[in-house]
């Protein structure tokens, strides 16, 4: 079957209060390594799914010139209407496939999953449109709550909405001048039953000025870090928060766990904060002895506050002994853990320096880090 999209542009945004259209407000993305207007992000998550045959984009009278401009020349563009729903009807008449996908131009964030799962639903149900389960509860209101709808059963709708081309026009040409929400509501009045599609959170629609605010910042960021400590008698030997039996053990004024401590460092470089030793000085009484772990965890939070979490993480001890291969799975199931990312995203590995320097003679380790955060 030919699988048409419609990507809706004729909206105005003045919400996002970005001085014009915010289709056209500019970022980098770090997927694609490109900088380019909102709408055409879009597109290119349609375009490089492979999943689509036909594209066709709805532009105001005042952005038609534009983005027309901005396009690809296998991209229709036609002109919209005063509302969503007259936009859509003046979008269809423009489709030739047997599926359509009607899409905000404000999503860039769409999977290939999501269109994949909308195409299937409609070959497999009629319809497919894309919502995500409640995370809070639902109130009717005003100024003052009149009812409380819960959050069991309710669901926030996005699109993609798909559908047969023949039921949407359809339905469309049975609404008439009136007004609807979305596609999936006109279906619903006019066709049958709509069936859901799962959606994503981070599938969402650019509408208020702090979500281009926060599209102004990258949306990953890298950090490296470096520690050591001496080996020295009477003293624990602590890695990435894990007790390992061994004759010697660091020295410093915490727990002197030299992983962790590489790694708080990274994920304080990727956030451009100053390193650990500016947190967690060894002058200050409260930090003697500190167990290493729980100094990561308040640096996880700082990491937050500045809008950022981990993603992924890899990390080399050096050390001449104890061998640390056997103990190695269980470090990185604990400093996983600990960063809330999953064990596969947490690369580590030990090595010796055959005998050379301090660290092959015994005297000390150390440990270096590499970190990607990405912004929440």
């Amino acid at each position: 079957m030919k699988v048409s999209v419609i990507i809706a542009c004729a909206g105005k945004g003045e919400r996002a209060k970005q001085n014009g259209n915010k289709l056209f407000f500019e970022y980098f993305d770090e997927i694609s390594l490109t900088k380019k207007a909102v709408f055409l992000h879009t597109l290119d998550k349609f375009i490089n799914s492979n999943l689509i045959d036909e594209y066709i984009i709805t532009a105001s009278y005042t952005d038609y010139e534009k983005i027309s401009s901005l396009v690809p020349p296998f991209v229709k563009v036609v002109k919209g209407g005063d509302s969503r729903t007259q936009s859509v009807k003046n979008g269809l008449l423009a489709v030739s496939g047997d599926i359509v996908l009607i899409h905000d131009g404000a999503r860039p964030f769409v999977s290939q999953r999501i269109i994949k799962d909308c195409i299937e639903s409609v070959k497999a149900y009629g319809s497919g449109v894309t919502a995500v389960p409640s995370r809070d509860t639902v109130c009717k209101g005003n100024l003052n709550i009149e009812d409380y709808l819960g959050k069991s059963g309710l669901y926030s709708v996005q699109t993609p909405q798909a559908f047969y081309t023949k039921d949407i026009i359809n339905a469309y040409e049975r609404a008439g001048d009136n007004s609807f929400n979305d596609d999936g509501e006109v279906y619903k009045a006019f066709i049958g039953d709509v069936r859901l599609v799962q959606g994503e959170n981070k599938n969402i629609k650019l509408t208020y000025k702090e979500d281009f605010d926060a599209l102004a910042r990258p949306q990953i960021k890298m950090g490296v870090g470096f520690d050591c400590h001496r080996l020295v008698e009477n003293r624990k030997l602590i890695l990435g928060g894990i007790e390992i039996p061994h004759n010697k053990g660091l020295l410093g004024h915490s727990d002197a766990d030299v992983l962790t401590h590489a790694v708080m460092d990274a994920l304080l470089s990727a956030c451009g904060l100053r390193d650990i030793g500016y947190y967690f000085p060894d002058t200050d009484p409260k930090f003697l002895g500190a167990d290493s772990v729980k100094l990561l965890e308040k640096v996880i939070e700082l990491i937050r506050e500045n809008g950022y979490k981990p993603k992924t993480l890899s990390a080399t001890i050096m050390a001449e002994k104890p061998k640390l291969l056997k103990i190695i799975p269980t470090i990185k199931e604990n400093l996983a853990m600990v960063l809330g990312i999953e064990v596969d995203n947490l690369g580590l590995g030990a090595t010796t320096l055959e005998g050379l320097g301090f660290v092959g003679r015994e005297e000390g380790i150390c440990a270096q880090c590499s970190v990607i955060l990405e912004r929440i």
